[in-house]
């Protein structure tokens, strides 16, 4: 017997954990906090591992190399912070 669908949102919701996005509103803004929170997550983990000893420091250094720049490919992609901004 399987367990309802909705029995693992608070577990989902506690293992990745999204929050609201409260900035300018658009869809580019959106994805990359997306994906900022993703890559968040991941690097707690990678953290955790280390920390506990389940993973060298090498492993969680290339790991968090590779992360950030899956993090700056996203960034760069989106157009984020490609425009200058106005002048007043």
């Amino acid at each position: 017997m399987t367990e309802p669908e909705h029995t693992n949102q608070p577990k989902d919701s506690f293992l990745y954990p999204r929050s609201r996005y409260h900035g300018q509103f658009k869809p580019e803004h959106l994805v990359f906090n997306a994906n900022l929170q993703e890559f968040t997550q991941r690097l707690t983990y990678i953290c955790a591992l280390e920390t506990g000893g389940k993973i060298p420091p090498e492993e969680a250094y290339a790991k968090i190399k590779h992360l950030w720049k899956q993090l700056k490919q996203s960034k760069k992609e989106l157009g984020i912070g490609n425009t200058q901004p106005l002048e007043d």
